[in-house]
């Protein structure tokens, strides 16, 4: 009952004209983000990320989020329309949704797909509604060596974000480390690595960062691809779904509610687990399996909406404790962060009315997003077809602009090139990405925990092991990167022995 009386506090808070109408926005702009293909999630929310420095804390928060979600659920129309995903979690979509789109039946299909996005979005945010408060007042019980076990919990998911090696990732994440590390000491106030520049003495900010390695890099690497689909088209009047239609859409939604908003609370899953998860189950629940592949709306219906619940339910471990579990969901942190909140347990206890403001603008937004983005399928239709050279120079247009924005220097420019020619180097040796910027982001945030628990135990490390919860967590980092090793080493043998 509580949570429900702060929820209409919230409700109160995102109602509000300047609030509703970055909601819109960023619902718009994701959705815009997750049409283009080769950009994505990542790489959109790092691109856009400047657009929110000069707005409140609350509607910035608000109109970033809705850039996330929006974009979660915009790559599926390049999925149906143009048989490519506008971002990863989509490109199972295409197996069935892109068969119906040849068959006429385009409209159904995202009709179907934006229902299901909606309906797992917004369950997966009343479980947002129901946890944080249990978990906020668990985790007020959290001093700093209970908050660097944490933090470390979520250095683990370095494992989990690996890709096929897990050498690899330890080197993005060394990186990111090293990164962080840049600028002035926090204990010692003398700088460190800055190498003389007065530009590095407040270190390397996080947006340069992401905007290189996931805006520019992707952008260099889309160059080398061949991209030349025609789109579709689906008329309005074609998109209402018929009863055989939503019979069969029913119980996948379903299904794939339960599924993204589970993997969604696990740090690390990634979005794409979630959608070939719910696809694999309702082909093996399905009386004719064989038809997948060839125009099956289960094949729609259950993987898009695990993938918004998914991307609803990633935020709450970022909202209750303060653990990025994806490389977009870090930059919202990074977000926070900027703003002057830190995402957990005291952005409850201290800005109560920003925490509960932004969860009730997931409601909205996913309402947004199921009201604008069938009418507005001719519009998208119509920016797929901008040729290519202009599309990335545009983007690569508002890198500059938002990285010069930062502080006024063309330093940061610079920087944001060189990290574009590292995301670049990193995608073409298969490097993964993710754990970079997630290291770049719990680094200061866990050496400051770390410092301040051996202050307390005056340089005994002991601390960390003999008090509870911090023993807990620790255990619990422990066994998280054992099991994703493991998993990561049967994956690469699977591979190698269907090679």
């Amino acid at each position: 009952m509580e949570s429900l009386t702060l929820l209409a506090g919230g409700f109160a808070i995102a109602l509000e004209p300047t609030n509703l109408l970055f909601a819109l926005a960023g619902c718009v702009l994701g959705t815009l983000v997750g049409i283009l293909p080769g950009i994505g999630p990542v790489a959109g929310t790092a691109l856009l990320l400047p657009a929110t420095f000069a707005l409140p804390p609350t509607a910035g928060i608000i109109m970033l989020s809705a850039i996330y979600y929006g974009a979660m659920y915009g790559g599926t129309l390049t999925s149906v329309l143009v048989n490519v995903p506008g971002e990863a979690a989509s490109a199972i979509t295409c197996l069935d949704g892109y068969e119906m789109a040849k068959q006429g039946r385009a409209g159904p299909a995202l009709a179907v797909a934006a229902i299901g996005s909606f309906v797992g979005g917004i369950v997966a945010t009343m479980g947002l509604v129901l946890l944080a408060v249990p978990l906020t007042k668990l985790a007020l019980l959290f001093g700093p060596p209970e908050f660097f076990s944490l933090m470390l919990v979520g250095l683990s998911l370095v494992i989990g974000l690996a890709g096929k090696s897990v050498l690899l990732a330890l080197v993005s994440a060394v990186l990111g480390l090293l990164i962080s590390m840049i600028g002035i000491d926090p204990v010692a106030g003398a700088p460190r690595f800055a190498f003389g520049r007065l530009e590095l003495m407040a270190g390397i900010n996080v947006v340069v960062v992401a905007m290189g390695v996931f805006g520019v890099g992707e952008i260099l690497l889309n160059l080398e691809r061949e991209m030349a689909a025609t789109p579709l088209s689906a008329r309005f009047r074609d998109l209402f779904p018929g009863r055989d239609d939503v019979r069969r859409s029913t119980m996948p939604i379903v299904r794939g509610t339960v599924i993204g908003f589970f993997l969604g609370l696990i740090p690390g899953v990634g979005a794409v687990v979630p959608t070939v998860m719910s696809y694999v189950a309702e082909k093996r629940l399905s009386k004719t399996p064989e038809k997948f592949g060839t125009g099956m709306i289960e094949g729609v219906a259950g993987p898009e909406t695990a993938n918004n619940a998914y991307a609803n339910a990633a935020l709450i471990p970022l909202f209750t404790l303060g653990i990025p579990g994806s490389p977009t969901v870090a930059i919202i942190m990074g977000a926070f962060m900027m703003k002057g909140l830190i995402p957990g347990p005291f952005l409850f206890r201290d800005h109560a009315d920003i925490a509960w403001g932004v969860i009730a603008s997931f409601c909205i937004g996913n309402l947004m997003l199921l009201i604008l983005n069938l009418p507005l399928i001719p519009l998208w239709v119509r920016l797929l077809r901008i040729p290519r050279p202009i599309l990335f120079s545009l983007i690569l247009g508002f890198c500059v602009v938002g990285a010069y924005s930062l502080n006024g220097q063309m330093f940061d420019v610079g920087m944001m090139a060189v990290f574009g020619i590292v995301g670049y180097l990193f995608k073409k040796a298969e490097i993964p990405l993710a754990p970079l910027l997630l290291t770049l982001i719990l680094g200061p945030l866990m050496e400051q925990s770390l410092r301040q628990s051996l202050e307390i135990s005056r340089g005994d490390f002991t601390i960390l092991f003999t008090r509870p919860i911090s023993l807990g967590l620790i255990v619990t980092a422990c066994v998280f990167a054992l099991v994703s090793t493991m998993a990561i080493a049967r994956r690469v043998r699977g591979a190698d022995s269907e090679v």
